[in-house]
């Protein structure tokens, strides 16, 4: 089954666990105490919109590792969602020539992106698979392509995150959208606000 086909097939999955509110994708895990939603909301600029010390990456590139940890971890709804935020970004800030990065991040590949981020991605990808198994040298060969520790340090807590954040959408089988457009209208709102 390809992308789009199980794409279409998750959209008509109903939420396995009951009581859940009836909002897409995270929102349920949000909506489900107001603190929990502060606090994923929360953790989610910390993550990928406020300053972070020692980090040169920009918002897109967090999106971008957002979106390749999710796509790894097949959570189409967070790969979407967090595709079309980095797409937001990019229009935005007139980068609108990276685009077709986000497809080969989804189908994860990292063709197309600089060394720097490659790496990053690599070591995220890597945490979100099996953790003990990021060694030494892939922390070195991000550095050497000019990654900071801080940035290091994000990509692993993007990682971590994206994570959890996949599991709880699809623990739930929470509603995904069959296609991209439901994202868009949020993906511009939070390009400009933030998630909180």
């Amino acid at each position: 089954m390809d992308r789009d086909e199980e794409r279409l097939a998750r959209a008509h999955e109903t939420p396995i666990v009951g009581g859940l509110p009836e909002a897409p994708g995270i929102r349920v895990a949000m909506l489900l105490t107001p603190g929990l939603g502060v606090h994923l909301r929360g953790l989610a600029d910390e993550l990928l919109v406020n300053a972070y010390p020692g980090a040169t990456i920009d918002r897109v590139d967090r999106e971008l590792i957002a979106t390749a940890v999710s796509a790894a971890n097949d959570c189409f709804f967070c790969m979407d969602s967090h595709g079309a935020h980095a797409a937001a970004l990019m229009t935005r800030d007139g980068g609108g020539a990276r685009m077709p990065v986000i497809d080969v991040i989804k189908g994860g590949a990292s063709d197309g992106l600089d060394p720097k981020l490659g790496a990053l991605v690599s070591i995220a990808r890597t945490v979100r698979r099996a953790p003990r198994e990021l060694a030494e040298a892939d922390v070195e060969a991000a550095i050497a392509a000019g990654a900071t520790d801080g940035d290091v340090q994000l990509a692993v807590l993007i990682a971590a995150g994206f994570s959890m954040y996949n599991r709880l959408v699809d623990g739930f089988r929470a509603r995904t959208p069959a296609s991209l457009e439901p994202y868009l209208g949020r993906a511009a709102e939070i390009a400009e606000r933030g998630y909180s």
